[in-house]
């Protein structure tokens, strides 16, 4: 074969293979253009047809491809990466249940005469600052929140946020709040947690789809029994979890909020926001909520004094990443930890440089499992401590705030910041905690697991559950109620 016809043949062959490569690109985008976000469900993340490695993240309608870090798969349910043993792979389908209320506007527009803090607060547009004062006088809040079961796969993560060198202008260490889920949780981590003063708040026992549609039992049985879970296996005082996140901020409509009303919760901080150019604050549910309802399950009717603590959404315009509620549905998967740095600054600077509404950073383990976007927040965090009048607070502290606004240069010595207070905590955790092997029968499936539970009390004899919050395996918990 001369030398012009072997040149011929490998052109041939490198053009042969360079239309195979397009099409198979081709054939791939297109399969990825196919996949359509689901009607009504609102922004989330979803399972990819073709495989459990992969989710997409809807955005108002686009769905955005994601990976899965290596070794780890989809879970539909709980709607994160985690271990291929434990991840329950999709798409589950999700029957839609009847609405439970009627969709009649009861509340009223805030009217700012007659809401007055400590125990009312709203503005026409959400917007302004509790107090009457100007930006400059206003501590701007950042309000750290985990979503989720506590164990080996986060805790480390989570203890090199909050270390000793990072702190407060006040001296304090950083704090923040864990919205606690059931199944997979350690509560030796969860009691180690709330005894160095992070704040715990329920999420719900079994992060089951649907819920903002179900009826107070239903949301009684998972908020409350959560709640006594993390009583009864965390040593965590009733009184002192207060606060509460709907699963897949899915607000239960009025039904949701009239049970937080009659079990003495301060405040929820279920119900996001689309993007704004200036954020909202916390408000009271007295009056009908300032901006639109994202989820379209917001509360209609009027709940006195309960606080709600909105999500606004995260987004960034000059990057790439869309807006999201949680920091680890933005798209931020290929940037380098500088990068990350950059828009988790633009976006902090937009709350900073404004009305300073406290700046909520919610985060599933999905963020710890890519280390350039942890570097990323590390890097965030090392300058944010640097900031004079920026303070790291927990929800429940924000509103402590709220309630009686103070200045910037007299927080130093605010008692509702202080760091000295040690009443209402539990003790530390246990060194040798009981690790309790437990039977489970998850009700999606007909076969009995095994679940595993850290505690420093005894191992129940059952896997705590709907029901059977004590995991007596008698399932007859009956809540009574405790009107503050």
């Amino acid at each position: 074969m001369s030398f012009r016809q072997r040149t011929l043949l490998c052109v041939v062959v490198l053009t042969i293979v360079a239309v195979q490569c397009q099409k198979s690109k081709k054939e791939e985008d297109k399969k990825d253009e196919e996949f359509i976000c689901p009607e009504g469900q609102g922004n989330g993340n979803f399972a990819d047809p073709a495989t459990c490695r992969r989710f997409y993240q809807c955005v108002d309608g686009y769905p955005y491809l994601n990976r899965c870090p290596s070794g780890l798969h989809f879970d539909d349910i709980s709607k994160f990466c985690t271990f291929k043993n434990e991840a329950r792979c999709g798409p589950i389908a999700a029957t839609p249940a009847p609405v439970t209320d009627p969709p009649t506007d009861l509340a009223e527009r805030c009217d700012t005469a007659n809401c007055q803090l400590p125990y009312c607060f709203c503005s026409r547009d959400g917007t302004l600052i509790p107090g009457g004062l100007q930006p400059e006088e206003t501590p701007q809040m950042i309000i750290m929140t985990f979503d989720g079961a506590v164990n080996h796969n986060n805790f480390d993560h989570y203890q090199k946020i909050f270390t000793k060198d990072r702190l407060n202008p006040n001296d304090c260490p950083l704090r923040g709040t864990f919205f606690i889920s059931h199944e997979y949780c350690n509560y030796n981590m969860v009691q180690s947690l709330a005894h160095d003063g992070h704040e715990i708040a329920t999420e719900t026992i079994s992060l089951q789809k649907g819920l903002e549609d179900k009826g107070y039992e239903e949301w009684v049985g998972e908020m409350i029994g959560m709640r006594e879970i993390l009583k009864h296996f965390s040593n965590i005082s009733t009184n002192e979890i207060v606060g509460m996140r709907a699963p897949y901020l899915k607000p239960g409509r009025n039904t949701q909020y009239k049970a937080l009303e009659d079990f003495g919760y301060i405040y929820d901080s279920s119900i996001g926001i689309s993007p704004l150019k200036t954020p909202i604050w916390p408000y009271t549910l007295d009056y009908k909520i300032p901006h639109e309802c994202k989820a379209g399950t917001c509360p209609t009717k009027s709940f006195p004094g309960v606080w709600e603590i909105p999500l606004n959404a995260h987004y960034v315009e000059s990057y790439e990443g869309g807006h999201c509620p949680y920091l680890d549905q933005c798209v931020l998967h290929n940037h380098d930890p500088e990068e990350v740095f950059d828009w988790l600054q633009e976006d902090f600077n937009r709350y900073y440089e404004q009305n300073r509404a406290p700046y909520m950073m919610p985060f599933h383990t999905n963020w710890f499992q890519i280390k350039e976007l942890e570097r990323g927040l590390y890097k965030f965090l090392d300058w944010a401590v640097t900031l004079p009048d920026v303070y790291f607070v927990t929800a429940t502290q924000a509103l402590t705030w709220m309630t009686d606004p103070k200045p910037v240069k007299s927080l130093h010595n605010f008692e509702g910041w202080s760091c000295k207070k040690k009443e209402n905590i539990p003790g530390p955790p246990c060194n040798n905690p009981n690790k309790c092997a437990l039977d489970f029968k998850p009700p999606e499936f007909n076969f009995t697991t095994t679940r595993y539970l850290e505690t420093c009390r005894e191992c129940p004899y059952k896997y705590p559950w709907l029901g059977d919050a004590k995991g007596t395996g008698l399932y007859n918990d009956n809540y009574n109620l405790e009107k503050k």
